[in-house]
């Protein structure tokens, strides 16, 4: 029986719960800014959801997922539209339109995040987002290398610190994109992201995406993400910030700026100081992990606000952040991409991660229907539900197989594990660790400078 009869019969497909499922995450997206030719086959929502169908397949070459996500879109419309016949104009159209139609939907999956489970949008009090960043590989082509690969000055510095053997030269020519992205914690789902080539500064990324944040935001990182010209726009942007600092770092005590206790630490260079720029006041808390204790810094310096065991809590959380990478690459099978052209990589990795987003967030909004805590959602689980219903498409539904009862048992095991440490095998890179943060005492001139700049700002 053709799939056409099986419609005529009212029978209802596995494609069904895959509109469903597209139609949630797309409603209510504003197309308006959108604005394509009226000669054009595509529209912005179904070249949306072509995009997404693209992005979640599990074919072998992008071709191939361009053809099984080209088949569904025929399906879904009724075979009546008329699609690109090829990969290459696909290719073609999407380079053109994904700015602006991936900015268009993080808007709305942002909205469906804030209304999707009231008591995870904030944790002790604030709205926590853990920021990373991580590199993604690219086949050596003359394109990506040209376009990502680590620029290559000729000064004479850098001509002194040229590697001299063939490993180090090889990893500076790979071909890398840099991904940064500031993910929600305790949504467990990705918030906003930035790409470059292999040697982009993750903290201007992360200036570049302030404007996504919302009201009451608190920023948490590693060592990376320390520095008074960063640190003073993310706080001026009314955030806040909770980051891991290491011997890399210097702070300032007793420098009478502000009413000090215990813990009280100021962020500020010499050329600050030149230029009259107030020091940032900072709190500085010991954390002991398993094996060496982590020295954080934060912005929110009263105690009663956030306690050393909260910031503890939130730096553990920051770790989702990691975990998400980890799905990217892995789970996902985003470790190389497969584009050899600069652009279509580009693409590539904008959709997959839209795509990634997309199935973590349906899958929270099934779990929280039901009233599942979000920790237990897999990913991995969730990933291969929606590719079974995309395989399956034409298949009649199955009352216990349909992709709403898939998503509801995708879930973590709870059994415990024992610790990871005591193993031997596989052997891990041990790193060093980030060490204690050099803490000076300020001098009576630093004294002096920062009472005339508080003096100032009281005049």
């Amino acid at each position: 029986m053709s799939h056409q009869d099986r419609h005529a019969r009212g029978v209802r497909l596995n494609s069904v719960d895959l509109s469903k499922a597209l139609q949630w995450l797309t409603r209510g997206v504003d197309w308006s800014a959108i604005r394509m030719r009226k000669e054009a086959t595509w529209t912005p929502q179904w070249l949306t959801w072509m995009a997404i169908l693209w992005a979640w397949s599990n074919e072998a070459t992008l071709g191939e997922r361009f053809l099984c996500a080209q088949r569904l879109i025929q399906h879904l419309q009724n075979e009546s539209a008329k699609v690109s016949t090829s990969y290459q104009a696909f290719m073609k159209v999407l380079i053109r339109w994904t700015e602006p139609l991936v900015l268009a939907l993080q808007v709305t999956l942002r909205k469906r995040m804030e209304a999707l489970s009231p008591g995870d949008w904030t944790r002790h009090g604030f709205v926590v987002f853990g920021v990373d960043g991580s590199k993604v590989s690219l086949p050596r082509t003359k394109s990506n290398q040209a376009a990502y690969s680590h620029a290559r000055q000729n000064s004479k510095r850098n001509r002194r610190k040229k590697p001299n053997d063939r490993a180090a030269t090889k990893k500076i020519e790979q071909s890398q994109l840099f991904l940064t992205t500031l993910f929600r914690v305790g949504l467990n789902l990705p918030w906003d992201w930035r790409t470059g080539p292999a040697d982009s500064s993750e903290r201007s990324h992360v200036l570049e995406m302030l404007d996504s944040l919302p009201q009451n935001a608190l920023l948490t990182g590693d060592a990376g993400f320390v520095g008074y010209s960063f640190a003073s726009t993310v706080l001026d942007h009314g955030s806040q910030l909770l980051v891991r600092v290491g011997a890399n770092v210097k702070l300032l005590k007793k420098l009478g700026f502000v009413r000090e206790s215990n813990g009280i630490v100021y962020v500020w260079t010499d050329k600050a100081a030149r230029k009259q720029q107030p020091p940032l006041v900072f709190r500085l808390v010991v954390v002991q992990s398993t094996r060496h204790p982590v020295y954080l810094i934060t912005s929110v310096t009263n105690q009663s606000r956030l306690s050393e065991k909260q910031i503890a809590d939130l730096y553990r959380a920051r770790w989702g952040v990691e975990v998400f990478f980890r799905h990217l690459k892995q789970t996902f099978g985003r470790r190389k991409l497969r584009s050899h052209a600069a652009a279509n990589a580009q693409v590539e990795l904008q959709w997959s991660l839209v795509g990634l987003w997309s199935i973590g967030l349906y899958a929270s909004h099934e779990l929280v229907s039901q009233s599942i805590p979000l920790e237990r959602l897999s990913i991995a689980q969730s990933l291969r539900a929606f590719r079974r219903i995309a395989s399956d498409y034409l298949h009649p539904q199955q009352k216990k197989d349909r992709l709403h009862h898939l998503l509801r048992k995708a879930l973590l095991d709870e059994y415990e594990r024992q610790d990871k440490t005591s193993r031997d095998y596989p052997r891990k890179k041990q790193e060093r660790p980030a060490g204690k943060p050099k803490i000076n005492k300020a001098t009576p001139e630093q004294i002096q400078t920062a009472q005339n700049i508080k003096q100032s700002k009281k005049g």
